[in-house]
């Protein structure tokens, strides 16, 4: 039987209408980009989709072996960490990071395998008290663009790794896609074991967990092998 894997997902405000000869208005959507399902289908799991704002968090994860806290096109309210906005900040989504802060403490009290991803890594490590830099160009203005320019699908810019589960993964060093303009500036009770060259925080984990481990680029689109890693952990 397939290991059961919750996947955290994004949503869309409704308004207007679709380029149609027909009347077809926009109404609110719940989606996810299909490579984080392709993913987990690719290494072995059974993916169960997970909306914003669920109330129920502690049911949902009876019987999922592993959770994936995925990236969006939102940003993390600065007030969850106790900071006030600061410039810029793009669209807030309270239900969906509520949610994801949730699950992400929750997960971490039931030693559940935990993958985040670009936002995702950001909500584990404002989860354990810690804390964004709100945007990368104003907050560290020497700092590489990362916001790449091209596809996502290629790489961007490398990762140093000095240590925990990612070292082993991923070696001394890879490439890797970038679309973020936030960071993590602080993570919490987790230990930063991966650095872009010019010091952003790129990979967290929580040592001592199964596996929980945060990661800001989108490794879907260049690679499988940590969705391998926590499905094996979740193997145990």
């Amino acid at each position: 039987m397939a290991l059961r894997v919750l996947i955290t997902t994004d949503s869309r405000d409704g308004g207007g209408y679709l380029a149609s000869p027909r009347v077809r208005p926009k109404r609110p959507e719940y989606w996810i980009k299909r490579r984080y399902v392709d993913a987990v289908r690719r290494c072995g799991g059974e993916p169960i989709l997970l909306p914003p704002g669920c109330e129920d968090l502690e049911s949902v994860l009876e019987g999922i072996s592993a959770v994936v806290i995925t990236g969006g096109e939102t940003d993390i309210d600065p007030r969850e960490y106790g900071a006030a906005a600061e410039g810029r900040l793009d669209r807030v989504d309270a239900p969906r990071t509520g949610a994801e802060l949730t699950l992400a403490r929750l997960c971490i009290e039931r030693g559940i395998p935990t993958l985040g991803v670009c936002g995702g890594m950001q909500v584990m490590a404002v989860a354990t008290g810690g804390d964004l830099y709100q945007d990368i160009a104003s907050d560290l203005p020497a700092a590489l663009q990362h916001e790449q320019l091209t596809d996502p699908s290629e790489p961007w810019h490398a990762v140093d790794f000095d240590g925990g589960l990612c070292r082993v993964i991923f070696g001394d060093r890879i490439t890797v896609n970038s679309t973020h303009h936030q960071a993590v500036k602080s993570p919490g009770s987790q230990t930063v074991t991966g650095r872009a060259p010019d010091g952003v925080v790129e990979a967290i984990e929580l040592i001592g967990h199964r596996f929980y481990m945060g990661l800001q680029w989108h490794p879907e689109l260049l690679h499988f092998t940590p969705y391998e890693a926590m499905m094996n952990a979740a193997l145990g």
